[in-house]
């Protein structure tokens, strides 16, 4: 049974992507850009929906009272396509740094490019890294945009040890917005490079903003430390839920860490 919806969720998931991208191009291309952004997010949120409804996984998403006004970063941890499409809806000008090759596929690079997203070319990091606070500082002063970057760059298990890249130090300091991190455990149950799509509630929570002016380290050693200790609890809590998801070897050996932590502490 399980396997026969996460195929069903599957198959359905990118029939919606496809149906929607198609039968609303006139709509998206003849609006606004402000309004034509209804197409995208209505696209997440009725994915959301067949992912609960035919997989069974639902979504508890806290901490809106943390997205500040105007541009800002919002830095999710990366663990499964689920965190790519999951929380731009909740943003009123999300704005993403991607590769230039996916702006050359035929609708999906023009849907981006209509939307202003931050093309990069592969290459030096240093030359990329200029040309993307170049570029979103360019964006953020047109409109206030919310910057969504992944700290970690690629994609991680759930418990896997944090590897957070130098990417968003710089552009935290040169840009001189607040940072508001993400915490979730996403994959446990939409894993990254697997079929299967298991039940339960996917829990994320915005967490608190971190403001403009700190030092780089300080900068870093707050985003880390705030966030690995939400993804902790989180952790905890879908191990402790009535029907837990299965553990992968990273989980497992976090959770290991944490209730040999907790004794000791006792």
């Amino acid at each position: 049974m399980l396997y026969i919806r996460s195929l069903a969720f599957n198959l359905v998931f990118y029939v919606n992507l496809i149906v929607q991208m198609i039968l609303w191009t006139p709509y998206y291309f003849l609006s606004p850009r402000h309004r034509a952004w209804f197409v995208p997010k209505f696209w997440s949120r009725t994915s959301m929906w067949l992912y609960d409804k035919i997989a069974g996984t639902g979504n508890d998403i806290t901490g809106l009272e943390n997205l500040p006004e105007g541009s800002f970063i919002l830095a999710p941890k990366h663990q499964s396509f689920w965190d790519a499409i999951a929380f731009f809806p909740f943003l009123k000008d999300p704005l993403y740094i991607l590769k230039r090759e996916l702006t050359w596929i035929p609708f999906f690079g023009w849907y981006i490019m209509k939307m202003r997203m931050i093309p990069v070319d592969r290459g030096s990091r240093s030359k990329a890294l200029k040309a993307v606070v170049n570029a979103t500082r360019q964006e953020m002063a047109r409109n206030p945009r919310q910057l969504i970057i992944y700290p970690e760059g690629t994609r991680r298990a759930p418990g896997d040890e944090p590897a957070y890249k130098y990417g968003i130090v710089e552009l935290y300091a040169q840009l001189g917005v607040p940072v508001v991190p993400v915490a979730h455990v996403a994959g446990l149950y939409w894993p990254r490079r697997k079929f299967m799509r298991y039940p339960g509630t996917i829990k994320a929570r915005f967490l608190p903003p971190i403001p403009p002016g700190l030092d780089k380290e300080a900068f870093m050693e707050r985003l880390i430390g705030e966030t690995e200790a939400a993804c902790d609890q989180l952790l905890v809590d879908a191990s402790r839920s009535p029907d837990p998801p299965p553990m992968p070897p990273t989980a497992v050996k976090r959770l290991a860490e944490l209730g040999a932590a907790a004794k000791k502490k006792a």
